[in-house]
């Protein structure tokens, strides 16, 4: 068992872009279908399939080229990093998305500033 599941669930979707590959196979948990929905709905994956221990995360290109151009783990298991609502940062210029656990759930960094919540900065895709 990975020390940082999300960092590792990160990491298999950055190496399955980078191979070029149309599906990856994650170990299940919600904190990662969380963030997989926030994923989907922001259009940097097609969609995922759940069943008892793992997600199918069907991965998006445009032509022969990957959505996601970067994936950064911000918080780590040794240092957290916290943020105030109004500090949640924004990600190269609004072109990418920050996703942020919060005590009303994990939602995108844009959806946290709007209801005035802070929490951990989870990860930055772009």
């Amino acid at each position: 068992m990975p020390v940082d599941p999300i960092a590792d669930m990160l990491t298999r979707i950055r190496n399955a872009h980078t191979a070029l590959h149309r599906e990856v196979e994650i170990p299940s948990s919600r904190s990662k279908q969380a963030i997989l929905d926030i994923m989907a709905e922001k259009g940097f994956i097609q969609d995922y399939k759940s069943d008892e221990k793992n997600l199918r995360v069907r991965l998006k290109y445009s032509g022969s080229k990957p959505v996601i151009r970067g994936l950064n783990k911000i918080s780590k298991p040794g240092r957290k990093i916290y943020s105030k609502a109004a500090d949640i940062p924004l990600v190269r210029n609004g072109m990418g998305i920050c996703i942020v656990s919060t005590s009303k759930g994990v939602m995108e960094g844009m959806e946290a500033l709007k209801q005035n919540v802070g929490g951990e900065l989870i990860c930055e895709i772009w």
